[in-house]
Formats: structure tokens, C-alpha cells, sequence
């Protein structure tokens, strides 16, 4: 059987309310593009001598990886609140510095049973929009130590 592409509106991403008392994750909602890059923040050293014969040799000194996240500025029509998860990148998250500026988030695609989770940085992305045009948003989330893993579990 061959395999089959996966839609793209099928990724999840959900970043984790470190303000709430139990563990709570935010759905980021709004989104219409995303670009992870699993080769951001890549550093090398060249380890090209003599005995290579000119050919270039390298060893990978340092992994990263980002996931960029654009969509649309998102509210609730009944009540004029900013979607909680968009929300908390842009008041809660953004705005912190130093060892307070990480925070878990947590991706993956509708037809996976784990998440990726990482500990991460996020900077906030332009927001905007002409006069025919619904209000852009945006964020940056970069990688920050090694990712890990968690099932995907369903609450009642």
C-alpha cells in the first residue's frame, strides 16, 4: 500500500499555562501556516586536516529547532475575548526574561498518538493588515535542550 501526504491543517500546537494551579494546555488557535525547522541554531566545526585529501569534514557541535506560527488574530464572536492561546504567548509568555522565559509547548499531528513536547523561548511576530484585510498573527517558538515525548490522552 502506498503511503498518502498528510494535510498540513491537521497540526496541533498547544502551549502550556504556567499560571494555571494544574497543568493546563492552551490550543493556539487561528493558525494557517507553520514552518519547523529542525536545522535552526545548527553549529559545526570544521574538522577538515590534511588526511581529508580536500574533502570537507565537519562534526555537529550543537543541534536546535524552530516552528514558526502564523495565522489570523483570533477573538470569540459571542464574547470579544482573545483566543487563550494566542493570548497567553502574547501577554504572558513574551513578555518574560531571563530563566523565566521558557516555557513547554507541545505539537503534533491529528493522526499521531504522541506529542513532541519542548522547553522553549517564543518572540512575537508582527501583527497587521490592510483595509480588505483580517489582522495577521505570529510567533517564533525556538527549542531549547533536547525535545521529548508524551502520549496523547483523551480527557473525558
Amino acid at each position: 500500500m502506498a503511503g498518502r501526504p498528510i494535510d498540513a491543517r491537521g497540526w496541533v500546537f498547544e502551549v502550556q499555562d504556567m499560571t494555571a494551579p494544574e497543568e493546563t494546555w492552551l490550543p493556539i488557535a487561528g493558525l494557517n501556516t507553520f514552518t519547523h525547522n529542525p536545522g535552526e541554531n545548527e553549529e559545526t566545526a570544521d574538522t577538515t586536516v590534511f588526511d581529508s585529501e580536500g574533502q570537507y569534514e565537519q562534526d555537529v557541535m550543537q543541534r536546535g529547532a524552530s516552528i514558526s506560527l502564523e495565522g489570523l488574530y483570533y477573538v470569540d464572536r459571542a464574547t470579544g475575548d482573545r483566543d487563550p492561546g494566542q493570548l497567553y504567548v502574547d501577554t504572558e509568555w513574551a513578555n518574560r526574561l531571563g530563566i523565566e522565559s521558557r516555557n513547554p509547548v507541545r505539537w503534533r499531528h491529528k493522526s499521531q498518538t504522541q506529542w513532541v513536547v519542548w522547553d522553549a523561548t517564543v518572540t512575537p511576530g508582527e501583527q497587521g493588515g490592510g483595509t480588505n484585510d483580517k489582522t495577521s498573527w505570529a510567533a517564533t517558538i525556538t527549542r531549547c535542550g533536547a525535545a521529548t515525548t508524551a502520549a496523547v490522552t483523551v480527557t473525558p
